[in-house]
Protein backbone atom coordinates (compact mmCIF):
# COMPACT_ATOMS: atom_id res chain seq x y z
CA UNK A 1 0.00 0.00 0.00
CA UNK A 2 2.81 2.45 0.71
CA UNK A 3 4.72 1.63 -2.14
CA UNK A 4 1.49 2.67 -4.44
CA UNK A 5 1.36 5.88 -2.44
CA UNK A 6 4.62 6.78 -3.16
CA UNK A 7 3.95 5.88 -7.21
CA UNK A 8 1.06 7.88 -6.71
CA UNK A 9 2.93 10.96 -5.16
CA UNK A 10 5.48 10.50 -8.22
CA UNK A 11 3.01 10.99 -10.89
CA UNK A 12 1.23 14.14 -9.43
CA UNK A 13 4.89 15.52 -8.71
CA UNK A 14 5.67 15.17 -12.38
CA UNK A 15 2.24 15.81 -13.46
CA UNK A 16 2.28 19.57 -11.52
CA UNK A 17 6.01 20.18 -12.70
CA UNK A 18 5.20 19.64 -16.23
CA UNK A 19 2.15 21.48 -16.96
CA UNK A 20 2.82 24.46 -15.16
CA UNK A 21 6.29 25.33 -16.84
CA UNK A 22 4.75 24.54 -19.93
CA UNK A 23 1.60 26.73 -19.87
CA UNK A 24 4.21 29.45 -18.79
CA UNK A 25 6.86 28.84 -21.05
CA UNK A 26 4.27 29.40 -23.92
CA UNK A 27 2.44 32.45 -21.94
CA UNK A 28 6.83 33.87 -22.11
CA UNK A 29 7.68 33.44 -25.61
CA UNK A 30 4.32 34.31 -26.88
CA UNK A 31 4.39 37.54 -25.26
CA UNK A 32 8.31 38.19 -25.51
CA UNK A 33 7.85 37.20 -29.94
CA UNK A 34 4.57 40.04 -29.51
CA UNK A 35 6.75 42.50 -28.04
CA UNK A 36 9.54 41.53 -30.62
CA UNK A 37 6.80 41.68 -33.11
CA UNK A 38 5.92 45.72 -31.84
CA UNK A 39 9.24 47.22 -31.00
CA UNK A 40 11.87 45.48 -33.77
CA UNK A 41 14.47 47.39 -31.76
CA UNK A 42 14.35 45.87 -28.66
CA UNK A 43 14.44 42.21 -30.27
CA UNK A 44 17.96 41.95 -28.11
CA UNK A 45 17.35 42.96 -25.06
CA UNK A 46 13.46 40.61 -25.16
CA UNK A 47 15.90 37.61 -26.48
CA UNK A 48 18.18 37.57 -23.66
CA UNK A 49 15.56 37.93 -20.70
CA UNK A 50 12.98 35.60 -22.45
CA UNK A 51 15.73 33.01 -22.88
CA UNK A 52 16.97 33.51 -19.01
CA UNK A 53 13.11 33.09 -18.02
CA UNK A 54 12.65 29.38 -19.71
CA UNK A 55 15.72 28.96 -18.48
CA UNK A 56 14.49 29.12 -14.94
CA UNK A 57 11.28 27.55 -15.71
CA UNK A 58 13.08 24.56 -16.69
CA UNK A 59 14.81 24.26 -13.99
CA UNK A 60 11.49 24.23 -11.90
CA UNK A 61 10.32 20.92 -14.24
CA UNK A 62 14.16 19.66 -13.09
CA UNK A 63 13.55 20.15 -9.85
CA UNK A 64 10.08 18.24 -9.75
CA UNK A 65 12.10 15.50 -11.83
CA UNK A 66 14.20 14.98 -8.93
CA UNK A 67 12.00 15.14 -6.29
CA UNK A 68 9.79 12.31 -8.06
CA UNK A 69 13.11 9.71 -8.31
CA UNK A 70 13.72 10.71 -4.37
CA UNK A 71 10.06 9.35 -4.22
CA UNK A 72 10.63 6.20 -6.24
CA UNK A 73 14.11 5.43 -4.24
CA UNK A 74 12.00 5.23 -1.23
CA UNK A 75 9.83 2.39 -3.21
Amino acid sequence: MESGLIALAAAIVMSITSIGPAISQGKAASTALEGMARQPEATGNLRTTMILALGFMESLTIYGLLIAIMLLGKM
